[in-house]
């Protein structure tokens, strides 16, 4: 019995509260370069531990509820780029 549910654990990635930037740019869908320009401008919350970015899973989840209230969900259609067409 105590295989089968340390095999079960490595089909399901381990949810931690301090995430690396590999884990957190999972997280959040975003690629690990992008997320480490968004950490090193302070855009997202984020802590160094030595020379390593660090993510608390809860100041995300905080920081993106955060996000969706002042965006709102909706789109400034002035900041849209505009579509070109394909021909």
């Amino acid at each position: 019995m105590r295989n089968a549910a340390a095999r079960s654990n490595l089909l399901v990635p381990e949810l931690r509260e301090v995430m690396d930037i590999r884990q957190a740019s999972g997280y959040l869908g975003i690629s690990p370069d992008t997320l480490y320009k968004y950490a090193s401008e302070g855009f997202v919350p984020a802590f160094k531990l030595g020379n390593r970015w660090r993510f608390k899973r809860s100041r995300l989840d905080e920081w993106m509820d955060r996000q969706s209230e002042l965006r709102g969900g909706a789109v400034d259609a002035s900041k849209k780029k505009p579509v070109q067409s394909a021909m």
